[in-house]
């Protein structure tokens, strides 16, 4: 490991000797100057070694604050601490508006030194090895829960420790855990399919009431009980947002917004947009709202968007749901023009008892990256997706529009549709040309398809899905699985493999956030 290199810049610097010596013996490099225009000297010849630097405030000629501009003008990034007798306040509001990094009063002792540069250098090591040794730890913990039968909430539980692990290791830089970390990722999205697989068809039927609370009982179990108790409540549903994508926009949220509760809800299958939202905003399952509404359901292989109405849905819930009558509003913002309208509007909507609004940037986000070589770069992996939608957030017309309710008394949900996986393995399919084009699921008859990577539902009835002929029938591609059929197969192969796709069984897909946040 190469030696970290320290300038220290002192008037008095050779009664300083004895902390030197101790440095050297501790394995720094320190090169030495009795004054300021020395130090600006040494620094411009060999900036690019130098880790850090030692500045006494007090030197004739040239101060330490006078020094300390000329070497950031060199290099803004390095690191440097201000030694000094004075005490006023002033100098040390001088020192940290000038970007001091720490600052010290003499006379210092070596080991004050040594925690400063440990503090400097060393944190960001130290941490990172730290997480990975943390997270060493805990691995055989996390593995032992995957793999023992776990019920919903026991598979939430598992399945936020892995996410909040990733965001530690983010955080910390610690990459010398990612591969073990994503390769338990998968093994947990291994054992959630069979968990899926062998529970799902009773999560669905309405006579049993089982299982988690799902796409079409969310608003009702989640949402109402907490609407029209004189506080004005909005519903903002982020289309394709994952549970790790929340936890990157949470920090900012709660500048303004305290988190109350941090529930959630299993999307149904498939876990696409015209299924899962459509179920959400009518409080029912796909095939019941085919059939209450004929009119209004669009099955995959029909012409014309399949979420035109998803305010009427919601209306229809509100009149089911409520004895007394709701006050309600119903935004969806698919373009900047929306997000401006939405931002002029956002205190209007404090009238309402309830206002819901779609937001449909994440899951232009995720179709953008597959389409433009671009944004496959920008947002290469899950740490990437993570920082660019952190990113969009911040600079969104939805949160300058949420920051006008400040010191407004607001009660604010957040929640999604369904999420999405980074697909990584091809799974062959073949199907006649009615058949669906959706990459984690597909619709049709005569389906041929891998049966190990797949959930198949021959009777779409029992799944609460529509039927679009009688011998149609579902697949849903398992863990990181996509579909491809034969024809062309190594060019989609390139072309779609480590996209963001959604319709299938995962963790990322399916367990979805929905949380309560209250005006600070």
């Amino acid at each position: 490991m190469e030696k970290i290199k320290i300038l220290w810049a002192d008037d008095e610097i050779d009664l300083l000797k004895p902390h030197i010596i101790f440095l050297q013996s501790k394995g720094y490099d320190v090169v030495t100057a009795s004054n300021g225009h020395d130090a600006v000297e040494i620094y411009g010849e060999q900036s690019a070694d130098i880790d850090v630097v030692f500045l006494d405030e007090s030197m004739p000629g040239l101060t330490g604050l006078e020094v300390l501009p000329r070497i950031k003008e060199k290099n803004p990034s390095v690191p440097v601490v201000l030694i000094t007798k004075n005490e006023a306040e002033h100098v040390m509001e001088d020192a940290i508006g000038s970007q001091i990094s720490d600052y010290l009063i003499k006379p210092v002792n070596p080991n004050q030194i040594l925690l400063t540069l440990k503090k400097l250098i060393d944190n960001k090591r130290l941490v990172s090895e730290r997480t990975a040794m943390d997270y060493q730890q805990e691995f055989r913990q996390i593995f032992m829960q995957i793999t023992s039968g776990l019920d919903h909430n026991e598979w939430v539980d598992a399945y936020r420790k892995i996410v909040n692990w990733e965001l530690r290791v983010d955080a910390n830089q610690a990459s010398a855990v990612n591969e073990i970390l994503s390769q338990q990722k998968e093994q947990a999205n291994t054992e959630f399919a069979k968990y899926v697989n062998n529970n799902y068809f009773d999560w669905v039927d309405r006579n049993k009431e089982v299982g988690p609370v799902m796409s079409h009982s969310m608003m009702r179990k989640h949402i109402f009980p907490h609407v029209s108790n004189g506080t004005p409540t909005i519903v903002l549903l982020l289309d394709n947002l994952r549970y790790d994508q929340w936890k990157t926009i949470e920090p900012t949220l709660n500048e303004l917004f305290k988190t109350e509760n941090e529930g959630y809800f299993f999307s149904i299958l498939p876990t696409a947009t015209q299924y899962s939202r459509n179920a959400i905003f009518a409080g029912m399952m796909p095939a019941d709202i085919e059939k209450n509404f004929p009119d209004k359901w669009k099955n995959d292989s029909e012409e014309g968007g399949k979420n035109l109405f998803e305010d009427f849905f919601l209306g229809k819930q509100i009149e089911r749901d409520f004895r007394k009558p709701v006050k309600w509003d119903y935004v969806k913002v698919t373009n900047v023009t929306h997000g401006k309208d939405l931002n002029d509007n956002i205190l209007h909507y404090l009238n309402n008892d309830l206002t819901v609004i779609v937001y449909n940037f994440i899951d232009m986000l995720s179709h953008a990256r597959t389409e433009m070589e671009v944004l496959k770069e920008l947002a290469g992996d899950e740490r990437a997706y993570r920082s660019l939608t952190r990113s969009w957030f911040l600079h969104s017309p939805l949160w300058t529009a949420l920051q006008r309710l400040e010191g407004r008394d607001v009660q604010l949900f957040v929640t999604t549709d369904h999420g999405t996986i980074r697909v990584q393995r091809p799974s062959k399919v073949v199907g006649d040309r009615e058949t669906t084009t959706n990459l984690r699921y597909k619709v049709g008859r005569n389906l041929q398809y891998e049966n190990r990577d797949v959930l198949v539902i021959k009777d779409p009835h029992k799944a609460g899905l529509p039927r679009p002929n009688i011998s149609s029938s579902f697949i849903f591609a398992k863990e990181d699985y996509f579909f491809l059929y034969p024809n062309n197969y190594n060019h989609f192969y390139n072309y779609y493999r480590n996209t963001f796709q959604h319709g299938g069984i995962s963790l990322e897909e399916m367990i979805c956030p929905v949380v309560r946040l209250r005006s600070k």
